[in-house]
């Protein structure tokens, strides 16, 4: 039987391929789900309202998982390989800043400043809230389990 590298010795977590595997299919899923509701819900009046939601559930989801996850303990095992999958694979797919920033520089461009500065502003500042939100739930959550 073959005895396990001392932990100084292992390979970090972001190298290793059972990691990169579980970001790469996260990551994966969450990125066809975007690019399905971006196709789906068209922009109103300029603003795309289909990134701005997946942005604004996406902070919520993060805030709930990483709560979740970090009240259960250590980040290893089965919850480091849930944060890898769920939340830097799925969530980091699924959400997108670059797109935020490329729709914001179109509406600037496009003469509709108030429209570019609003929807940057606002994105960032309730995908804040929906981040405390998502925290506050999962929180919430535990302590009804605990006091059951």
């Amino acid at each position: 039987m073959t005895t396990p590298a001392p932990e100084h010795e292992q390979r970090p977590v972001h190298l290793a391929g059972r990691s990169i595997l579980l970001v790469l299919a996260g990551g994966t899923a969450g990125t066809a789900a975007r690019e399905a509701l971006s196709l789906a819900i068209p922009a109103v009046g300029g603003i795309p309202v289909a990134i701005f939601a997946i942005n604004i559930v996406g902070a919520l989801f993060l805030g709930a998982l990483l709560e979740g996850l970090s009240r259960r303990g250590p980040d290893v095992g089965r919850r480091r390989s849930l944060r890898l999958l769920l939340g830097t694979g799925f969530a980091g797919g699924f959400t997108t800043y670059s797109a935020l920033a490329v729709d914001t520089g179109l509406l600037l461009a496009d003469d509709h400043a108030a429209a570019g500065i609003g929807y940057a502003l606002a994105t960032v500042a309730v995908g804040a809230l929906a981040t405390v939100a998502g925290i506050a739930l999962a929180a919430a959550r535990r302590r009804k389990q605990a006091a059951r």
